[in-house]
Formats: structure tokens, C-alpha cells, sequence
């Protein structure tokens, strides 16, 4: 983290009933005109409270121009956050800049109260809804009618993000997304676990993102009662051998050096090519969990890969 920010993690209260307290997050209302990327939130499913936030470059709009979709999920330990906090708020405001596309940031429902697969279920729902809206132009929502090409259609997802899209996308296989193309799949720090501790993970006691007691809280609040972290929801690579895996188109797989998940993310982009999947990997740069977060330089190289990846697909 940088200096003065606190780290979220280390604020979670847990209480002895199962419940916790999640520490204050500063939030972005949408801003629906006059702003260089304009955005606005649009009900997902009532019921479950969940919601999606549409971002759109302003000279996009101006221009009539269409633009790639990218379908993204936030991090946050399946535990904190949504598309309407601060600084997941402004960094889909860059990448919508940055990598020229309708970004569709998709909330999800957070652990304890909803542990996995909930999460995985709201991500289905969120890619579902985009079918629909791209197979019912006389329904859909005027921003992506106008301007989504949806024959570009990508998903991503950092952090916990990263392992919701990675579920997302094993699920969208045996679905008709028809008229939509998924031309890829990327991967941001994919935020895995496991019992037996990985060199990165030993090495994280005072990580200064994700310390090594915060990983292991985050498992125990996620997890169906009674798993350990070797559930395939934690640890696909060792619960499946990443089976589910075959058949899934272009993936992007990216991580840093320095990130005490760095290992689990490497394995699990490894074990994806041996699987047959297309793989572009980006692990050889140095860094901190999140790090696009918090470091504008990282957060401008994040998106020019994912710029080169959208548009060279």
C-alpha cells in the first residue's frame, strides 16, 4: 500500500456469530455527462442487490463510434468492494481511456453473507445479461446499442475478479452467447489458495497488500462451510488438475514478481497451456499484489496489454 493508506484487509472485524465488519470505503457516483469517460449504473437482479457500471469514453459517444467490450470484475478477497468504490471506480475510468472499450464493471455478492459459488452465479448472470441486451437491440440500454461491438467481447477480472472470470468463463462454454463473439479471457493476478504454502506465500507474513493471516481470513470467510483451501474454488489446480479448463478460448494470464500469490498464479498459467489453452503470459514483471491500483506507471503498462490483447485478437 502506499504511504498513509491503510490496508483494508487489516480493518475486517470478524465477530464470533460468523459475521463481520467491513471498514469504510469511499465511493464515485456515476457520472452520466460531461466527463472525459462517462458512466452509470444499471440494475443487474433486484433480489440480490447486484448492479453493473457502464463506462464509455465521451469522444466515443460524441463520434458514434463502437467500441470493444470488456466485462470486469473487481478484487477485493470475495470479501470487500464494488464497482462503485473509489479507486475501482477511477481505474475503470482509465482503462475505458486506456484501452478504448465499453467497460461494463459487474458487482457481485460478498463473502460470509454470500460465500462461493455466489459469486461465480452473479458473474453468469452478469454475462447473461449482456447477451441479452446484445440479442434484444430494441430493449437494450441505449450506451451499449449505440456503442458496444459486441463481435469484441471480453471478459476480465483482477484478484478475486481474476479467479470469478476464470469460474465465469469455464461455466460460459455450454452457453449460448449468441450474437456475442468471447474473443478472450484476462486474468489479473488470479487470487488462488491452498493448505501446502507456497515460497511466495511464506514470504508474505507483512505483505504489504494481502499479509499472509489476511489470505488465510479471506479463504475461511469465502469457502463453503466445512472446505479447506484445497477446495476447487481455492485451488482448482490441485482439487481438478484445471480439467474444467479444455476448450476455453485466448486467455491472458498476468502477475508480478514480488506478489505473495505470485506462484499459485504462475502454476495455474502453466497448467492452463498444458491444458491446450491459447495463453499470453505477462509474469515477468515486478511488483505488489494489486499494484495497477496504486502505481499509475503499472496501471498504464496493465492496460496497454490489455489494449494490445483486445484489439489484436
Amino acid at each position: 500500500m502506499g504511504s498513509g493508506i491503510q490496508n483494508p484487509f487489516l480493518q475486517i472485524v470478524e465477530h464470533p456469530d460468523g459475521t463481520i465488519t467491513r471498514p469504510y470505503v469511499p465511493v464515485s457516483p456515476p457520472n452520466p455527462k460531461d466527463a472525459p469517460v462517462l458512466s452509470k449504473d444499471l440494475t443487474l437482479n433486484p433480489s440480490h442487490g447486484t448492479y453493473v457500471r457502464l463506462y464509455l469514453p465521451a469522444d466515443a459517444k460524441s463520434k458514434g463510434q463502437k467500441l470493444p467490450v470488456v466485462l470486469f470484475f473487481h478484487g477485493g478477497g470475495f470479501v470487500l468492494f464494488s464497482p462503485k468504490d473509489a479507486t475501482y471506480h477511477a481505474s475503470c475510468e482509465a482503462m475505458a481511456t486506456s484501452v478504448q472499450a465499453l467497460v461494463i464493471s459487474a458487482s457481485y455478492r460478498l463473502a460470509p453473507e454470500t460465500r462461493l459459488p455466489g459469486a461465480y452465479d452473479d458473474a453468469v448472470e452478469a454475462l447473461s445479461w449482456v447477451q441479452s441486451q446484445a440479442a434484444n437491440p430494441e430493449s437494450a440500454d441505449p450506451w451499449l446499442l449505440s456503442h458496444a461491438d459486441f463481435s469484441k467481447f471480453f471478459m476480465m477480472g483482477s484478484s478475486s475478479g481474476g479467479n470469478i472470470v476464470y469460474q465465469a468463463a469455464v461455466r460460459a462454454k455450454s452457453m449460448d452467447l449468441s450474437p456475442i463473439r468471447l474473443s478472450g479471457v484476462i486474468i489479473n493476478q488470479p487470487y488462488f489458495g491452498g493448505i501446502e504454502r507456497t515460497k511466495s506465500e511464506e514470504g508474505s507474513e507483512n505483505d504489504p497488500v494481502v499479509p499472509l493471516h489476511s489470505n488465510d481470513m479471506l479463504w475461511r470467510l469465502t469457502l463453503p462451510v466445512g472446505s479447506d483451501r484445497d477446495h476447487e474454488y481455492a485451488n482448482p489446480m490441485k482439487a481438478t488438475g484445471l480439467a474444467e479448463a479444455v476448450g476455453l478460448g485466448r486467455c491472458m494470464v498476468l502477475g508480478v514478481i514480488g506478489d505473495g500469490l505470485y506462484d499459485r498464479q504462475k502454476v495455474f498459467a502453466d497448467m492452463l497451456e498444458q491444458k491446450g489453452v491459447d495463453v499470453v503470459k505477462r509474469l515477468d514483471d515486478t511488483g505488489i499484489h494489486a499494484i495497477e491500483l496504486f502505481v499509475p506507471p503499472k496501471a498504464e503498462a496493465l492496460f496497454r496489454e490489455v489494449r494490445e490483447f483486445v484489439y489484436g485478437a
